[in-house]
């Protein structure tokens, strides 16, 4: 039992299961540092082959893909393949990036990259793509609220965030910018623009928290019309992109939120499927189990060296 116990409580989630009839689903948390290299190029290919899909051919040149690309030892990356011929149909690569709060590091997980191939975009895969990476980073945090960020210009995107996560600014009702959300939205702006593609020639206006002509910085391949861009089932976060962004010159919102014990109950209740509930459980007790119970186990087995914080014989 305390093997096991030690076993599951890596530094880094590790997750695999199945989603559904048709989809499996797998997270990996900084894959270029933890997965063996065979199973490191296998997912880049993965992942890459997504890409295309959604392309036509294309390829992306930040982020992940850029040559020699450290972020795959930052991010963490939630696949899906079909399981009944292992085909990798879509992806999100959620950044991890380092701020500072007060006197403390901390660290805000980026929405990241979702690339869905199109075939497969009515298949409801969502709620693996934005949410469940978030939750299960939570529950391995032992549930306290993890901040996170997301860059967009699709309107869908941008209702999702809102209506998913806990004080999100802007675009989510009754929720006003705190100092927190303008230190954070500062910090990732100054540090880490390359994580989501943007140039250090994009401006941004840090009263609305939209970047101005974000498209220089690798991401050309993703700039969308409003027009094109997926619309959100509630007109109000569909006014707010059309009011707010200049779609011509190319404009996102950086909005900043939390995952928090309110925002899990939302994302259990409203966003995962029943079918699928049986499964996420198995896995969450796992998670909290490596995150709360194997510190003890490790603590109780001698032979886990802790100098001054072990008992004298």
């Amino acid at each position: 039992m305390l093997y096991m116990l030690k076993a599951m409580s890596g530094d880094r989630l590790s997750v695999s299961f199945n989603a559904s009839r048709e989809f499996r689903v797998h997270i990996y948390e900084q894959p270029g540092d933890a997965l063996p290299k065979r199973e490191f190029e296998k997912l880049k290919a993965d992942c890459e082959q997504v890409v295309r899909a959604c392309l036509k051919g294309e390829t992306l040149d930040y982020g992940l893909f850029e040559p020699e690309s450290e972020a795959w030892s930052r991010s963490v990356i939630t696949l899906v393949r079909r399981r009944d011929d292992g085909r990798p149909v879509a992806f999100n690569a959620m950044p991890m990036l380092d701020v500072r709060r007060g006197s403390a590091s901390d660290c805000v997980l980026h929405l990241g990259l979702v690339m869905v191939d199109p075939d497969e975009r009515s298949g409801g895969l969502s709620w693996i793509l934005y949410g469940l990476t978030c939750f299960a980073l939570f529950l391995r945090g032992r549930m306290r609220p993890v901040w996170v960020s997301s860059v967009t210009q699709v309107p869908a995107v941008v209702g999702m965030v809102a209506e998913t996560f806990s004080s999100v600014f802007p675009a989510q009702q009754g929720t006003r910018q705190s100092f927190t959300h303008r230190h954070l939205a500062h910090q990732i702006m100054q540090h880490h623009r390359a994580a989501f593609g943007v140039g250090e020639d994009a401006g941004f206006d840090l009263d609305r928290q939209v970047i101005t002509d974000a498209y220089t910085g690798g991401s050309d391949n993703l700039k969308k019309s409003f027009e094109v861009a997926t619309k959100h089932r509630k007109d109000s976060y569909n006014d707010y992109c059309r009011e707010e962004l200049d779609y011509a010159r190319g404009d996102d919102v950086l909005q900043i939120g939390a995952i928090d014990l309110a925002a899990g109950q939302r994302f259990l209740s409203r966003s995962v499927p029943r079918s699928a509930l049986p499964q996420l459980m198995v896995q969450a007790v796992i998670v909290v189990t490596g995150a709360a119970l194997a510190p003890l186990a490790q603590w109780l087995d001698a032979s886990t060296p802790f100098g001054r914080l072990r008992a004298s014989k």
